[in-house]
Formats: structure tokens, sequence, C-alpha cells
């Protein structure tokens, strides 16, 4: 593998594939859903240049943020506002603009457009209306945090993606009780101020030996990623200030498989659990069962899982 480019022989080689991707199909009326990078601008692909050189218009989550992203890659195509305190009216721009022949894209400030960023009512309205809605993939925060957790594979390739976490901490900790029983990796995303508060939480709710891969800055210059106990995300973090700075997606592990609910407890025990369990969270249960019963925290919390997952 060589550190420098060989331009003069790459040179044909990204003309011949430009050419390609400008002699595809480009129908007009048609609206081109476009995933731009999330950090690093080269990630940008062919495809996806073409598309934005060629509409009429993008429709864009904040046209200062893709005016940046265009200048960078000599783009001069006109821009409007398509964010979530617009959209319908954007939607509607769009339609009209669609109904007179023109390519519209779409685009967020970083990733997929409609996927945890605004433009999901544009894209539904603009089928609803009759016009062809073309994706074209790229960049995803998700997909790249889960690449580098090992969290998945091709075997067990079931994951579930739950946004961002609720910022005041009641509603979290029930959010997280929800989501962590699934018995699969959980992405989620969280902002630099609320990162301490959320690992925290999410430490009590997993459990401590919970894996946890924290993913920084993904595609940027200072990306960082590190898998450990959930237990140890804090220390981990105190190691370096700047570990809380930039933005972050968190990719809990699936936890270790439970023993089916009349297997784990004596029936004792399981009366007070199911008492518990009448007025209580599965947190907070696992909490006073413990106490009660002496048996480990983490032990009483995935019976209760089990045991929900059991009764649904």
């Amino acid at each position: 593998m060589t550190d420098s480019a060989d331009w003069e022989k790459a040179g044909p080689t990204w003309k011949r594939h430009a050419e390609l991707a400008a002699g595809q199909s480009w129908p007009a009326g048609c609206l081109y859903v476009v995933a731009t990078p999330i950090g690093n601008l080269e990630d940008l692909s062919l495809r996806a240049w073409e598309a934005l050189r060629r509409c009429d218009a993008i429709a864009a989550e904040d046209t200062r943020t893709t005016r940046t992203l265009l200048d960078a890659w000599g783009l001069a195509t006109p821009l409007l506002a398509a964010h979530r305190h617009n959209e319908r009216d954007a939607a509607q721009a769009v339609i009209g603009r669609l109904a007179r022949g023109e390519r519209i894209a779409l685009v967020s400030d970083a990733g997929a457009p409609a996927v945890s960023d605004p433009g999901a009512r544009v894209v539904r309205e603009v089928r609803a209306a009759g016009y062809r809605v073309v994706p074209l993939p790229g960049p995803s925060a998700v997909i790249a945090a889960l690449m580098a957790s090992g969290a998945t594979s091709d075997e067990t390739p079931e994951f579930a993606f739950a946004g961002f976490m609720p910022p005041k901490a009641q509603a979290r900790r029930k959010w997280l009780d929800r989501w962590l029983a699934w018995p699969v990796p959980v992405v989620m995303f969280e902002a630099p101020h609320r990162l301490r508060a959320a690992l925290q939480e999410l430490a009590a709710a997993a459990g401590p030996a919970r894996r946890v891969t924290i993913a920084r800055e993904l595609s940027k210059r200072f990306e960082e990623i590190h898998t450990l106990p959930a237990g140890e995300a804090l220390a981990w973090l105190d190691e370096d200030a700047h570990r809380e700075q930039g933005e972050f997606v968190l990719v809990v592990h699936a936890g270790e498989r439970a023993a089916e609910p009349d297997e784990a407890l004596t029936p004792e025990q399981r009366r007070l659990m199911e008492s518990l369990l009448e007025d209580l969270s599965v947190r907070d249960a696992a909490r006073i069962g413990a106490r009660a019963t002496g048996l480990a925290r983490d032990r009483l919390y995935a019976w209760a899982l089990a045991r929900e997952r059991a009764d649904r």
C-alpha cells in the first residue's frame, strides 16, 4: 500500500467513473434523497455528487451547512430550507417544483435524511402525490459505529436503533429499561453535555458488566472508538477531558441470554418479584428485590426482563 496517490494513473479512473455516474438515468420530476458525509467531506460518493450537481435545487435541513459541502465540492446548486419547523410547507414547495419537471435533492446536515433527521414528511408527501423518490445511500453514523464495534455479525445481524436518549433523568431511565430489554445490540445517540449522566444511567440499567462501544467523532480527525464494560465508562471519560467533546454514538452490546423466568428463582423469590413489578419499573424492582433476597441485582434484572418478554 502506498501513502501517496499516483494521480497520473488514478486520474483516468476517476474521470471514467464520473462519466459513468453522469451517464446513468436521472429522471426529471423526481426527488433524490441523498446521504451526505457525517464529518469527512471526502465520504461523498460520485453518484451523490452527480445528483447534487444535476438537480435544479436542493432541499436542505440547514442551508448554511449544506452550502459548506457544496463549496468544498465546487457546486453552486440553489438551496431551499426543509427542516423540522417548516417541513409541511417545504414538502408542498418540493411537489410544486416536481410538477414542473424539476429534479430536487433532499439532504440533512449529515448522514441519511429521514433517519433520525428531518425529511420523512417530505418523502411521504412526495410519494403520496405520485412522484418518484430515489434514495442515494451513503454515510451513516449508525452503521459506521456497528462496523467498528463488533456487536453484530453475519450470524447475528440483528440490532435496534433507538435514536437520542430523553434529556430528563426519569424519562431516560424508563427509556433505557424499554430498549435494553431487547435481546440485540442497541444503537443510540447522545449529546456531549448529557453524555456523563447518560452513561451513568446506562450502567445502572444494563448492569456494570454489559459491554458498550463509545464511538466519538466518527469519520473526523479526532475519531475515537472504544469498547468496555458499562461500569468502567465514566472512568474512561475521566482519563482525558477531550473524550466528552464531539458527537457520540453508543452501541450497547447484547446481554447474556437470561435464564427462563421459572428456572431462575425459587417460588418465594418469584412471588416477591412479581409483586414488586406490579408497581415498579424493572430497574427498581431488581434493586429492591436484591436487598430483600440477597441475590445479585443483575440476576434479578435479567429475570425481570425475561419475564416481560415471556408475557408479550
